[in-house]
């Protein structure tokens, strides 16, 4: 471990950002993502109790040509809870805003997802117990505890967040 990692694991105690956690977050938000680098985005979300939108920072992962967003703190963290409470509906932005559903990643492509998850997000690595070598079982074993979000698009029907 480094202290890279000691740091990042201490910005997420608990599975919940702390006040410089927050803080970064929020600026990592407004950051632009330019055209080169399509893995960071912004994900907007109805919050459950509140109704306000939250915007945070996330990564996404693409494999077979398909995109996918990993709750590396798993599924008692805020912004996956607001997601299931709002059906699944949610805006991604990556320079454009972008309505769309998020539904959990098919069980058999989730170790590979998360597995593609680890090489395109070097922030997560401290709080998912693999390396990018490990067996394709251990990734099986971790992949059923995060939750793991096929990104598509917004069905017509539902309202924008």
């Amino acid at each position: 471990m480094t202290r890279h990692d000691d740091f990042a694991r201490w910005l997420y105690r608990g599975g919940r950002p702390n006040r410089l956690g927050r803080l970064l977050n929020r600026m990592a938000v407004h950051l632009p993502s330019g055209p080169k680098d399509n893995r960071l985005a912004s994900l907007e979300v109805r919050g459950r109790r509140t109704g306000r939108t939250i915007s945070f920072p996330v990564v996404v992962a693409q494999y077979q040509g398909e995109r996918y967003l990993v709750a590396m703190l798993g599924d008692h963290t805020n912004w996956v809870r607001n997601v299931e409470a709002a059906g699944g509906r949610a805006v991604l932005r990556q320079g454009r805003r972008e309505d769309v559903q998020l539904e959990p990643a098919e069980p058999d492509d989730q170790p590979r997802i998360l597995r593609r998850y680890l090489e395109v997000a070097p922030g997560a690595r401290p709080h998912i117990p693999l390396d990018r070598g490990s067996s394709d079982e251990a990734f099986a074993e971790v992949a059923e505890r995060l939750p793991i979000f096929h990104v598509g698009q917004a069905h017509p029907a539902h309202e924008p967040v």
